[in-house]
Protein backbone atom coordinates (compact mmCIF):
# COMPACT_ATOMS: atom_id res chain seq x y z
CA UNK A 1 0.00 0.00 0.00
CA UNK A 2 1.34 3.43 -0.94
CA UNK A 3 0.19 6.77 0.42
CA UNK A 4 -1.09 8.99 -2.41
CA UNK A 5 1.40 11.56 -3.69
CA UNK A 6 4.40 10.25 -1.75
CA UNK A 7 7.01 7.52 -1.75
CA UNK A 8 6.01 6.38 1.74
CA UNK A 9 5.05 2.71 1.86
CA UNK A 10 3.10 0.86 4.53
CA UNK A 11 4.60 -2.26 6.10
CA UNK A 12 2.67 -4.89 8.02
CA UNK A 13 3.38 -5.63 11.68
CA UNK A 14 3.01 -9.10 13.13
CA UNK A 15 3.97 -11.09 16.22
CA UNK A 16 6.73 -13.66 16.09
CA UNK A 17 6.92 -15.40 19.45
CA UNK A 18 7.37 -12.69 22.06
CA UNK A 19 8.68 -10.16 19.54
CA UNK A 20 7.04 -7.80 17.12
CA UNK A 21 8.26 -8.02 13.52
CA UNK A 22 7.85 -5.89 10.41
CA UNK A 23 7.17 -7.35 6.96
CA UNK A 24 8.99 -4.95 4.65
CA UNK A 25 7.95 -4.36 1.03
CA UNK A 26 10.39 -5.99 -1.43
CA UNK A 27 12.05 -2.70 -2.44
CA UNK A 28 13.08 -2.11 1.20
CA UNK A 29 14.73 -5.48 1.84
CA UNK A 30 18.09 -5.58 3.61
CA UNK A 31 21.05 -7.84 2.92
CA UNK A 32 22.37 -9.87 5.82
CA UNK A 33 20.78 -11.08 9.05
CA UNK A 34 20.85 -7.94 11.21
CA UNK A 35 20.00 -4.24 11.04
CA UNK A 36 20.47 -1.37 13.47
CA UNK A 37 17.31 -0.08 15.14
CA UNK A 38 17.12 3.45 16.54
CA UNK A 39 14.29 5.48 18.03
CA UNK A 40 14.04 9.26 17.81
CA UNK A 41 13.34 10.35 21.39
CA UNK A 42 11.40 13.45 20.31
CA UNK A 43 9.09 11.87 17.73
CA UNK A 44 9.17 8.20 18.74
CA UNK A 45 9.90 7.26 15.10
CA UNK A 46 11.81 4.03 14.64
CA UNK A 47 14.48 3.79 11.93
CA UNK A 48 16.09 0.65 10.53
CA UNK A 49 19.60 1.01 9.11
CA UNK A 50 21.75 -1.54 7.35
CA UNK A 51 24.58 -3.00 9.34
CA UNK A 52 27.62 -2.53 7.13
CA UNK A 53 30.84 -4.51 7.00
CA UNK A 54 32.58 -1.57 8.65
CA UNK A 55 30.15 -1.87 11.53
CA UNK A 56 31.02 -5.55 11.81
CA UNK A 57 34.70 -4.68 12.34
CA UNK A 58 33.83 -1.89 14.79
CA UNK A 59 31.69 -4.31 16.80
CA UNK A 60 34.46 -6.90 16.73
CA UNK A 61 37.08 -4.48 18.05
CA UNK A 62 34.75 -3.30 20.81
CA UNK A 63 34.26 -6.92 21.87
CA UNK A 64 38.00 -7.64 21.67
CA UNK A 65 38.74 -4.59 23.82
CA UNK A 66 36.30 -5.92 26.41
CA UNK A 67 38.20 -9.23 26.71
CA UNK A 68 40.36 -9.64 29.78
CA UNK A 69 43.57 -10.75 28.03
CA UNK A 70 46.93 -9.56 29.42
CA UNK A 71 48.75 -7.19 27.04
CA UNK A 72 51.84 -9.43 27.18
CA UNK A 73 49.82 -12.30 25.70
CA UNK A 74 48.55 -10.05 22.92
CA UNK A 75 52.07 -8.77 22.17
CA UNK A 76 53.51 -12.28 21.97
CA UNK A 77 50.71 -13.80 19.93
CA UNK A 78 52.17 -15.61 16.91
CA UNK A 79 55.75 -14.46 17.65
CA UNK A 80 57.24 -17.91 17.16
CA UNK A 81 55.83 -19.04 13.84
CA UNK A 82 58.20 -21.45 12.05
CA UNK A 83 55.96 -21.42 8.98
CA UNK A 84 57.56 -18.21 7.75
CA UNK A 85 61.18 -19.27 8.18
CA UNK A 86 63.11 -19.82 4.91
CA UNK A 87 64.26 -23.32 4.06
CA UNK A 88 66.15 -25.08 1.25
CA UNK A 89 64.01 -26.55 -1.48
CA UNK A 90 65.13 -29.29 -3.84
CA UNK A 91 65.56 -28.17 -7.46
CA UNK A 92 62.48 -28.45 -9.66
CA UNK A 93 64.25 -29.88 -12.70
CA UNK A 94 67.17 -32.32 -12.94
CA UNK A 95 69.35 -29.87 -14.93
CA UNK A 96 69.35 -27.43 -12.01
CA UNK A 97 71.12 -29.94 -9.77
Amino acid sequence: MTHKGSNIKVAKLFRNGGSQAVRLPAEFRFEGDEVYVTRNEETGDVTLSRKSREAFWEDLFVKLDALDVPQEDLDNFMVERPLNEPFERPPLFAEEE
